[in-house]
């Protein structure tokens, strides 16, 4: 693979706790989750795995990014992809350009290998959504996107989709179907229980293998620790934490 210049450090960028605080009790939970996505499937290695959300604001993008570090500081190659090309976010969080990407992959404006780009994370590599174009959902169906996930299936040990939410559109149903599995974010503060059982079952519908969720700001008794969407902190009291639920 060509190389290229790794993107800034983690201070010009959104701060990962798993990068900035790797000890801390949050990054320790997603550990715990990368440790229950690696046995989740036993028969068979879980190579490409969907990472969405019921509804926008959940936290899924930011659960996504800390998931692809955990599996990289765990000597893996790993792949993030930023499958949202309606409100793509994953540039941000790794300082890059987002004028080439998925949606001029699939489009055959460029080869994978001129759009990756390579992180401060070492093990990670970043493919951003690439400019916004009219119709996601065709690409994502699209031969193309079976020949582009054939390809870096080979090349890396984990692909990891950041998808838009499932009950806006149905980006992620479409990859879910083509994924070996999918971890849905809840946010236990802020969605209604319904939109998660609907988005349930719309990716059960599709025939996503769906591996189990994360709940975000999960109110733990006597905890003096909680994170959200931006980062962790430290209080008194109850407080909202991450909880990783049984898969």
């Amino acid at each position: 693979m060509n190389s290229k210049s790794k993107t800034k450090g983690p201070t010009s960028g959104r701060k990962l706790i798993t990068v900035t605080k790797p000890q801390h009790i949050i990054s320790e939970q997603f550990r715990t989750i990368r440790t229950n996505l690696s046995f989740s499937m036993p028969d068979r290695d879980l190579r490409t795995l969907l990472i969405t959300s019921s509804v926008p604001g959940e936290g899924k993008s930011t659960n996504a990014a800390n998931i692809a570090v955990v599996f990289a500081q765990e000597g893996k190659r790993v792949l993030l992809i930023d499958a949202d090309m309606r409100k793509p976010t994953l540039h941000y969080t790794f300082p890059m350009p987002n004028s080439q990407g998925l949606s001029t992959i699939l489009t055959k404006q460029h080869e994978y290998i001129e759009a990756i780009e390579v992180t401060y994370v070492e093990g990670l590599y970043i493919i951003p959504s690439g400019p916004i174009p009219p119709n996601p959902s065709e690409l994502l169906s699209s031969r193309n996107m079976e020949l582009f996930l054939e390809t870096v299936i080979q090349e890396f040990d984990i692909v990891i989709f950041d998808a838009p939410p499932v009950l806006s559109v149905s980006d992620a149903l479409i990859l879910g179907n083509k994924c070996d599995g999918t971890l849905l974010i809840v946010n236990s503060g802020a969605v209604d229980k319904s939109d998660v059982v609907k988005a349930k079952t719309s990716l059960q519908s599709s025939q996503a293998n769906i591996l189990g969720a994360v709940l975000n700001n999960f109110k733990i008794p006597n905890s003096n620790y909680y994170y959200d969407n931006y980062g962790y902190g430290y209080g008194h009291g109850d407080k909202k934490a991450k909880k990783v639920k049984k898969f």
